[in-house]
């Protein structure tokens, strides 16, 4: 598995700043006997994007049912457990099981300033949320937001609608703002309410299609902008990748 890059210097000597967002599915793949721990394979995998900030969806903090049927479910949670060296981990909760909880995390390779997290759940079937970071990188403050969007249409619009709320109670005018995540938006009105309040991503990149990982024909996951120049977009292919969760990790890289 080699690392992967689209600008030619290292992005924290270049004033380049490289997200990703990657859907792990939960670290586990297949269903019922057939199904496969892939939690050890994706903290290989998220090490070599090489990513300043990785904005996680489907994160388990626990689930005793999986921990006690997989022999090698690491002890610690799935955030901490995916953290490259050095990296901050940063967690909180959308949804709790009868097994256990799971929801967004974000991984820093500068430091963590401080954090929260939104519910934005729609209705009692899923429960959803947002996780805002503010880091500091070369020393300026970025504010980061992951996101996991609903299943349902109507779900997805009162989301974002409540994500600009937020952004404009929490995020102030100026400062640089990434919002990355699995949108769940199969066409282009979610990209559009985004344009709305000035959030925008990288658009001259071919092939940026992340879901379904095996046979991908659109692109449910994204990174979106304020105050950042978008640089580039990249979707890792092949064998290894598609393995590992139902969907394809995004890398998208911007000028500080």
């Amino acid at each position: 598995m080699t690392a992967f890059a689209i600008s030619e210097l290292p992005a924290e000597y270049s004033g380049i700043l490289r997200v990703a967002t990657y859907n792990i599915h939960k670290g586990v793949q297949g269903l019922g006997p057939a199904r496969r721990l892939e939690i050890h394979n994706l903290g290989l995998a998220v090490e070599q994007l090489d990513a300043d900030i990785v904005c996680l969806q489907e994160v388990r903090r626990l689930n005793h049912k999986e921990a006690a049927y997989f022999r090698r479910w690491p002890r610690v949670p799935q955030a901490e457990y995916l953290a490259p060296e050095g990296y901050d981990a940063v967690y909180r909760t959308n949804a709790w099981t009868r097994h256990g909880e799971h929801g967004n995390a974000l991984l820093s390779r500068w430091p963590v300033i401080g954090h929260q997290h939104e519910d934005i759940s729609d209705h009692r079937f899923e429960q959803r949320g947002l996780l805002h970071v503010e880091v500091e990188v070369q020393g300026r403050r970025v504010h980061a937001i992951v996101v996991h969007l609903g299943l349902i249409p109507g779900s997805r619009v009162r989301q974002v609608a409540q994500l600009q709320r937020f952004i404009e109670r929490e995020v102030p005018a100026g400062a640089p703002l990434v919002v990355a995540g699995d949108f769940n938006d199969w066409g282009l009105q979610i990209k559009r309410m985004l344009a709305g309040f000035g959030l925008h991503e990288y658009d001259d990149a071919a092939r940026t299609f992340t879901y379904p990982a095996r046979l991908p024909i659109v692109q449910l996951d994204h990174v979106y902008v304020r105050g950042l120049t978008p640089l580039g977009l990249q979707v890792p292919r092949g064998r290894i990748w598609w393995r590992m969760s139902d969907h394809l990790p995004l890398i998208a890289e911007f000028r500080l």
